[in-house]
């Protein structure tokens, strides 16, 4: 006999998602890095440690490396199933793999777990040096400190240059960065819904979930990790509104309207079906991800700007040596084609920009695989297994 829970008796969230030590690892391992982390705006980072996944085994002569970037809500579980330590599926899991387009029979492929994150990698929820979680203390950080901490990954797996750097949206950001930054490091390069700064819109949208965030009672400044209780409702809140501007409008009407969900009538205070896909997303974040990591990233994404201190946007897009692919989704509301448009012009060894075709909006580079696949292997052809090198 099934049993119904009444709303007092579903269990409540913790307070964060994120992973904690003496969480399953899954398929984790952790970079730490040695000295403290130089911040653009200042000061320092101490403690920095990067989880990170991979696939494939690296050649004798390190020249198979490929570097996965994540977006907002993603870690590094870019493939394989959902197990202990891993709460969903790889986010790029049909990308990723022996037969795929990044055939791990042949490239060496990993996937950081962004600095600032969640799934463990340091970030709010980390303990400090002074033995208590960041919370609300944790520093202001940019894409460039981000890069700065996986350029230390790539030393410690003795990684000079990548053969691919690929992101989307907030990965992409981080993939630009890498391509001007160190260009030395980078061969090729697949930029995908992105942008070379962030625009005013994208700012707004950003700053309008950190602010719900924030507005929750039990945002107690960000220190809320110990407490027992997270700010569930604003990071619910920030995520409904994250996933309207993911998606397009077209796809919405078609999959939904107007209609009601199951039996509910709004009319009598019911839900339309769109409301609760809104919420069923909202509660699989809050148990998944962290709040305070969820602010510092959105603000992290906030300061891209790839030109910076470098000259503006075009001299600093002319610093880019890798063969580059820049890609958009067409019904991209939130990083619109135009932004990839204002990249491809700019790399000068990028061409015209490609284009995913998807009624699904942002969320399209995430879900196309089949396309996003056929721009990796324009890109780059698999080099020779290890196994068929010499030692």
């Amino acid at each position: 006999m099934n049993t119904v829970l009444t709303p007092s008796q579903v269990p409540l969230p913790p307070a964060s998602g994120a992973w904690r030590e003496g969480d399953p690892p899954g398929r984790r391992r952790w970079y730490v890095r040695e000295s403290a982390l130089a911040l653009e705006t200042g000061g320092e980072l101490p403690g920095v440690r990067l989880a990170f996944e991979t696939w494939g085994r690296l050649a004798p002569d390190r020249s198979n490396a490929v570097l996965v970037l994540h977006a907002l809500t993603g870690d590094s579980h870019a493939a394989g199933p959902a197990e202990p330590g891993h709460p969903t599926p790889g986010w790029w899991d049909g990308l990723i793999g022996p037969g795929r387009a990044l055939d791990t029979d042949h490239w060496f492929v990993v996937a950081p777990n962004v600095l600032g994150g969640c799934q463990g990698s340091t970030g709010p929820s980390s303990v400090s040096p002074r033995g208590r979680r960041w919370g609300g203390d944790f520093p202001f950080l940019t894409q460039r400190d981000q890069v700065a901490a996986e350029a230390g990954l790539a030393d410690a797996l003795g990684i000079d240059r990548w053969a691919l750097v690929v992101g989307g949206s907030m990965g992409g950001m981080r993939a630009l960065e890498w391509a001007v930054s160190r260009p030395e490091r980078t061969d090729a390069l697949l930029l995908l819904a992105t942008a070379a700064a962030a625009s005013a819109e994208q700012i707004a949208w950003a700053t309008v979930q950190s602010n719900a965030v924030r507005s929750d009672p039990d945002w107690r400044g960000g220190h809320y990790h110990d407490t027992g209780r997270g700010p569930h409702a604003g990071l619910g809140l920030a995520r409904r509104i994250a996933h309207v501007t993911y998606r397009s409008e077209p796809e919405l009407q078609v999959r939904f309207g107007r209609s009601a969900q199951g039996a509910e009538d709004p009319r009598y205070g019911g839900r339309y079906a769109v409301e609760s896909y809104l919420d069923h997303h909202a509660a699989k974040l809050v148990r998944r991800f962290d709040a305070g990591s969820y602010v510092v990233l959105c603000e992290a994404m906030n300061s891209h700007d790839i030109g910076r201190g470098r000259g503006g946007v075009r001299a600093a897009l002319s610093r880019v040596t890798a063969r580059t692919l820049v890609a958009g989704v067409d019904s991209d509301r939130l990083y619109p084609p135009s932004q990839q448009a204002e990249l491809a012009a700019g790399i000068p060894t990028a061409d015209d920009v490609r284009v995913i075709e998807s009624p699904y909006g942002h969320d399209g580079f995430l879900i196309e695989t089949d396309q996003v696949a056929a721009l990796v292997k324009e890109l780059v052809r698999p080099p020779r297994a290890p196994s068929e090198l010499a030692p």
